[in-house]
């Protein structure tokens, strides 16, 4: 089907989105209020002209100018298991919900998986809400960042593929909090210091696989102890298995999170190595899980609902038309030193 082109001098229309898409614009009205009555084919041809175009619906602009849905999204791109088995992310839902009850904004929570992803986006555009706050964000995944030129939106933490200036988030400085971590096991007297790093497609796993490099470079240690876990316990007891397996044993280890932190305890533990005898641990987070962790663990401590604090009330500023909110908010973080480290006995 031949591309038509489309000039206009102002806002995309739905003519426009239309024509882009080549199909009618009864056809483009019923994605946008999805419709069932439409193949999926078709809905990806509609949402592709919309993305190319940064078309919003009318009702939406009326909706952002005059009578606001008074609703805010937080999107969770994750499963519910790891929704609520992580309480990283429900410490930031509190935090958001504790900022808005003093507004007049009710919350709404979606979780997805990539087959529902679409259905998220229809929604967010169909005017249903106000703005959205991201909570989990894949680098693989560009929707939410182009949706942004439509809609008001903040993400927890920065996206990756975000250039400076651009997008809404709220973050800490995870490559300092990292250093600050491994720098505390150098510190120690530990040489041999492995790091379970978390996933490279989301912007945490990134920065702090970068901050644990920078401090072991600046230490001129070995910077090739590096086993990648997917932020769960399970996922942290088979990096930590698969590190006791070396040739030359590690003796220390700095988790990208607590969970995980948590998961190389347990494979730790089953090899016969006592934490913080044999192996000092330290994690990210301060959750639930270092709290109750045997023994209690050291982390670094970032404040989720404090973050979700802020990330309510950068939205709800933009919302507003407030021309002032920074592209980036970043929140304080501490190395809390518990039990699960000590000095380097040999």
């Amino acid at each position: 089907m031949p591309e038509r082109t489309v000039k206009s001098s102002g806002a995309p229309t739905l003519e426009a989105v239309a024509a882009r898409a080549g199909v009618s614009r009864a056809t483009v009205s019923r994605v946008v209020n999805n419709s069932p009555k439409v193949t999926d084919e078709v809905v990806a041809l509609v949402n592709a002209a919309i993305d190319e175009l940064g078309y919003v619906p009318n009702r939406v602009a009326r909706s952002l100018a005059s009578r606001r849905t008074q609703a805010i999204a937080v999107i969770v791109p994750e499963t519910a298991s790891k929704v609520f088995d992580d309480p990283f992310f429900a410490s930031i839902v509190q935090g958001v919900a504790l900022h808005l009850a003093d507004t007049e904004y009710t919350l709404s929570l979606l979780m997805e998986t990539e087959t529902s992803s679409s259905k998220t986006r229809r929604y967010l555009r169909g005017g249903n809400v106000d703005g959205a706050l991201i909570v989990s964000h894949h680098v693989s995944d560009l929707s939410y960042t182009q949706l942004g030129a439509s809609i008001p939106m903040v993400f927890a933490g920065r996206p990756l593929i975000a250039e400076e200036g651009e997008g809404y988030y709220v973050d800490v400085d995870n490559v300092e909090g990292a250093r600050l971590a491994t720098q505390h096991l150098i510190d120690l007297g530990h040489r041999r210091i492995a790091t379970i790093a978390g996933r490279t497609d989301m912007p945490g796993g990134h920065d702090r696989l970068a901050g644990w490099r920078r401090a072991m470079a600046d230490a001129g240690l070995d910077d090739s102890l590096v086993v990648n876990g997917d932020f769960s316990p399970a996922s942290g007891a088979e990096c930590m298995r698969r590190l006791i397996a070396l040739d030359e044993p590690v003796d220390a280890v700095f988790a990208a999170n607590d969970q995980m932190a948590v998961g190389a305890y347990s494979a730790l533990r089953t090899a016969g190595l006592r934490v913080p005898d044999d192996v000092s641990v330290v994690g990210f987070d301060n959750d639930r899980y270092a709290a109750t962790a045997s023994p209690p663990l050291t982390t670094v401590n970032q404040s989720p609902e404090e973050m979700g604090m802020a990330m309510a009330e950068t939205l709800v500023r933009l919302i507003d038309g407030d021309e002032t909110v920074p592209h980036a908010s970043m929140m304080p973080l501490e190395l809390v030193v518990r039990e699960s480290t000590a000095p380097r006995t040999s």
